[in-house]
């Protein structure tokens, strides 16, 4: 059995997170509720949570798949240097950032979410995970073409060599040879 990769399921749980998060700020902010200034942070945070964990990072082993447009964000998160590609800072940022959303109702739900994301990131952070951006190859992918020389001719189930069909110079040759005897049960 491999090793779980926390930080990848950390980096889906707060971007979810942070959409849940602004999606609730923008219901207080519009619903004009009662302390409404902080589904108004919960807007800025929510945005700023997005930004941050929409680039992926890379897988430790295998291949790593990363978001349509990820390429910008890469390098403005790689931009920061420790700071965004530690995961305990990651974790305590979440943290705190969650907070604020507890005292009102429209962003519990958010706040909640970020909270769990931010205990994944501290377990990531605990196993020695950090941040890698996936970065352009440099170098083209082999094609799978050029490894293959010749199709083969005859369509599978292939039969083993000795059991093929042999060319038909010789009539008598050409044929299969069938090792059960056939007869006739009259």
């Amino acid at each position: 059995m491999g090793k779980i990769e926390w930080a990848m399921w950390a980096n889906e749980q707060a971007l979810a997170a942070g959409l849940i998060y602004a999606t609730g700020g923008i219901v207080g902010v519009a619903g004009q509720f009662r302390g409404w200034q902080f589904a108004a942070f919960g807007i800025a945070a929510g945005v700023f949570v997005c930004l941050l964990e929409y680039p992926r990072s890379k897988r430790g082993k295998g291949t790593s798949v990363e978001r349509t447009g990820q390429y910008c964000f890469t390098v403005c998160v790689n931009a920061f240097g420790p700071l965004t590609r530690n995961y305990y800072v990651r974790a305590f940022l979440h943290a705190a950032l969650c907070v604020p959303g507890g005292f009102m109702l429209a962003t519990v739900l958010g706040c909640v979410c970020l909270g769990i994301a931010s205990l994944i990131y501290l377990s990531a952070a605990i196993h020695g995970e950090h941040w890698e951006p996936i970065l352009p190859r440099t170098e083209p992918p082999k094609r799978v073409g050029d490894s293959i020389k010749e199709p083969p001719q005859n369509p599978p189930p292939r039969p083993p060599p000795e059991l093929r069909r042999k060319k038909a110079d010789k009539l008598e040759t050409a044929a299969y040879d069938n090792p059960m005897s056939v007869t006739v049960n009259e």
